[in-house]
């Protein structure tokens, strides 16, 4: 185990003057109680009484018992103002000797910004016009040793700010808007599947195989079963077993888990809603994924039109439809289509790009790295992309009419991928072929590529009713709603190296 991390001389003094304290209440009884009941709530006292006239709570008392964290304090001779700030939001307390006591008020005196306190008390409106708690009884309830950061500056270090969530929790109001933000995006996603008659499911996280997306697995051992095991990338595989054992309509928000780079779009672990509707295909997922998230934006932030990084986009009208080829002719108009039929062309342009190439790349394949390099950063507004290569799409159902397309979509929204959707693929002998030329590649090299499934094959030959499917990607879509440039902004716990030091 490392070293703790040495304070300096300052954070030094006033730990060891807290700690003081600490001793000095132990000596008095429990230091950290646990019997302090709390009724209300700061925000819901705040919205209740906001029209409550100062004469009309002083003849109609409300009493009151708060709770919260210390976050400012100001003393005036025999009266003091605090600031106390809760789960809900933050209100004012005001202490006097003649309500609280003078033993009490002096205790109050010493306590320190980011104790956790109590009160019990009368609602009234100051001179000023705001609501506060005049304090009748008073309670500390935990110590804080150590000091929040100025409170002028705050906590505006971004790794410290991804490595001490807590703290940031407790300085900045932008991160708890995030995250509350991302628990009614949540549970929203969830009411609206149930609402639209699907069932909620869960599958293995850790798999014998892994499969359901092209990544990089992590793998773990099983001790019991003496077996090597990966933590899933995707969930498809198993969702779709369900489906052949009819579970027609069907979802899962869950963690999935990639070995990959990390970057503001990418965490190793990260949140997907994955669904499957039997007897649909791949334009109702579409129009159903449109619906979806144009809903849920407008129920967690208010609004189906959002403000991201400077930009306004707007989820109200129909989402835009762009084929590969297409997309890439609106930001490359060199681009004729004879152009991308030449596998030599688009080398040529994917090396002035400086692009990775897999040296068994297809035309589909080289158009697809041409258009994350060239347009996917510019379709700022929804759109979907539509007719992908099959054979960047194993899992997808290619078209009868184009049997080079699959039905597949990916849907862009401000320069990044939200969620990606298709007709799925039930014919049992085209999968188990697309798996061997996945395993084949994997052979050469490709750590990405995925492995041969012989269970999934087997459950396609019981026979899957046609289907479509779509993940979205959940804290994408958070860093949309709450305007979050970074993927680690919405990601309470995102994956970082660790310190050498810790505090």
């Amino acid at each position: 185990m490392s070293e703790p991390e040495p304070l300096d001389s300052e954070a030094d003094s006033i730990l060891a003057e807290r700690r003081a304290k600490l001793e000095r209440m132990r000596g008095a009884g429990p230091a950290y109680p646990n019997d302090f009941v709390r009724g209300d709530h700061a925000a819901e006292l705040q919205a209740h009484h906001a029209q409550a006239a100062r004469d009309e709570l002083e003849a109609n008392p409300v009493q009151v018992a708060v709770a919260g964290r210390l976050m400012l304090k100001r003393l005036q001779g025999k009266v003091s103002f605090a600031t106390v700030q809760d789960g809900s939001g933050r209100i004012q307390w005001f202490v006097s000797d003649a309500d609280a006591g003078a033993e009490a008020h002096e205790a109050f005196r010493h306590w320190d910004i980011g104790d956790i306190v109590g009160a019990r008390g009368v609602l009234f409106r100051t001179n000023r016009g705001e609501l506060t708690v005049r304090c009748s009884q008073l309670r500390l309830l935990a110590k804080a040793l150590r000091p929040l950061p100025d409170k002028f500056h705050g906590l505006t270090d971004h790794e410290a700010r991804y490595r001490q969530r807590y703290l940031d929790l407790i300085v900045n109001e932008t991160t708890r808007r995030t995250f509350q933000i991302r628990s009614r995006a949540v549970a929203e996603l969830r009411r609206w599947m149930t609402d639209q008659g699907f069932m909620e499911v869960e599958t293995p996280m850790l798999q014998p195989i892994p499969g359901g997306a092209a990544a990089r697995p992590f793998l773990t051992h099983h001790h019991a079963l003496d077996m090597d095991m990966y933590l899933r990338i995707a969930p498809e595989l198993y969702l779709k077993r369900l489906v052949v054992g009819g579970l027609e309509n069907l979802f899962e928000i869950n963690r999935n888990f990639r070995n990959e780079g990390i970057s503001p779009r990418h965490n190793p672990e990260f949140t997907m809603l994955e669904f499957y509707a039997a007897y649909r295909d791949v334009r109702w997922m579409m129009e159903f994924t449109e619906q979806l998230l144009r809903h849920t934006a407008a129920a967690a932030t208010g609004s189906p039109t959002l403000s991201y990084q400077g930009q306004t986009i707007d989820l109200a009208p129909p989402f835009e439809r762009l084929t590969i080829p297409q997309a890439i002719q609106r930001h490359l108009p060199d681009a004729s289509e004879a152009r991308l039929a030449d596998p030599d062309w688009l080398r040529s342009q994917l090396e002035r790009l400086g692009a990775q190439i897999h040296p068994g790349a297809g035309i589909g394949a080289l158009q697809l790295t041409l258009f994350e390099h060239t347009a996917e950063s510019k379709l700022v507004q929804p759109t979907f992309v539509v007719d992908y290569p099959v054979e960047v799409s194993p899992l997808s159902r290619a078209s009868d009419a184009r049997p080079e397309v699959a039905e597949r979509f990916e849907l862009f929204i401000a320069g990044r991928e939200m969620a990606n959707g298709f007709s799925e693929l039930n014919d049992p002998d085209d999968q188990a072929e697309r798996f061997r030329r996945q395993a084949e590649a994997k052979q050469a090299g490709d750590e990405e590529a995925m492995y041969y499934d012989a269970d999934y094959i087997r459950a396609l030959e019981y026979g899957m009713p046609p289907a479509a499917g779509c993940g979205i990607g959940v804290d994408r879509f958070v860093m949309l709603l709450a305007d979050a440039a970074s993927i680690r902004d919405v990601i309470l716990f995102p994956h970082m190296r660790p310190q050498e030091n810790r505090p």
